[in-house]
């Protein structure tokens, strides 16, 4: 009929299972030291560790084997109190994840890596920063986190990043050909998060429009990236 409009197929954004177990992460000489780091746990060269790299370089997937293997418990650094602290290394293990200047209460880190040291606790830090790019006013702080030994990882190489986008697809159960992997690894920024939402855009597009995720609907969908 003329003048008919056709309903807009909505897509519901169902969640899905990222899988962040050892056996799912995806390797490379880029995070290599932060692997031979988890994978040393219980010995470290000290009990208190900083994970550093930028966002999406694996950070929190690190974290989850660590915690998975020493029974850790994990915090944001800007969620945690004085009083929570004794509640926070109740396992003897704990993550901190996200430290940044000026955003978490000093007084609470310090207790925090004071009471680890007195139980002979675990703490991994994991942020994109180093400690040393930390404004911290509290003098004895400061001293104890720029002591704190640092492991970083870096932005994915090609063959990573190539993993990544398959990862991504495979955790979306979505089926993607070679084109598609190579197109998205060519066009996109060369960053964990970068792929993240690429393959999070495809799935959502294919799903509303009822179309398979193909080289043209990424090259449509990402035209302006």
């Amino acid at each position: 009929m003329p003048g008919r409009v056709h309903p807009r197929q909505l897509a519901f954004s169902l969640p899905h299972a990222e899988s962040l177990s050892r056996d799912n992460f995806l390797e490379g000489p880029v995070n290599a030291a932060g692997l031979a780091l988890i994978d040393a746990w219980p010995e470290w060269p000290n009990r208190i560790m900083w994970l550093a790299g930028p966002e999406g370089s694996g950070k929190s997937h690190l974290a989850a084997i660590w915690a998975e293997a020493s029974g850790a418990r994990s915090t944001t650094a800007n969620g945690l109190t004085a009083e929570a602290v004794p509640a926070a290394l109740a396992t003897g293990a704990l993550v901190v994840e996200d430290p940044k200047a000026r955003e978490f209460d000093e007084r609470a880190l310090f207790h925090l890596m004071n009471l680890a040291r007195e139980d002979g606790a675990y703490v991994l830090f994991t942020g994109r920063e180093v400690p040393a790019s930390l404004e911290i006013e509290l003098a004895d702080l400061r001293s104890r986190l720029r002591a704190v030994p640092v492991v970083s990882l870096l932005p994915p190489d090609d063959q990573l990043f190539r993993g990544l986008i398959v990862k991504f697809c495979a955790d979306r159960q979505l089926a993607v050909d070679e084109s598609v992997v190579s197109y998205l690894a060519t066009r996109l920024e060369r960053s964990s998060a970068a792929a993240r939402r690429a393959v999070d855009l495809l799935d959502s597009e294919a799903l509303r429009l009822g179309r398979p995720v193909t080289r043209a609907l990424a090259a449509e969908l990402l035209r302006d990236v």
